[in-house]
């Protein structure tokens, strides 16, 4: 079993594999605290920039739908529009 640590999930891009879009860089991660286990990357969208006029959005992927973890990439399966959440 290969341990990654946060700080270089950080660094890997997060690319959907059904239309080949670029998601952006992984921010921050849910955990289940019962078990330690992660439950879900959160990405702010690519270009997105938050400030005091507009909302930040950010994608919500479960981890099961994560399909590798390269060396410089995490390929997921998702519906980009319905892991896209306006934080409000």
């Amino acid at each position: 079993m290969k341990w990654e640590r946060f700080s270089c999930l950080r660094e890997k891009e997060v690319i959907n594999v059904c239309d080949g879009k670029r998601l952006g860089f992984v921010c921050d991660l849910e955990l289940d605290t019962q078990s330690g286990k992660i439950c879900t990357l959160i990405i702010p969208e690519e270009g997105a920039r938050w400030n005091f006029f507009c909302k930040e959005r950010l994608y919500f992927v479960p981890w099961r739908c994560i399909q590798r973890i390269g060396d410089d990439i995490i390929l997921v399966e998702v519906d980009a529009e319905e892991v896209l959440v306006t934080d409000e």
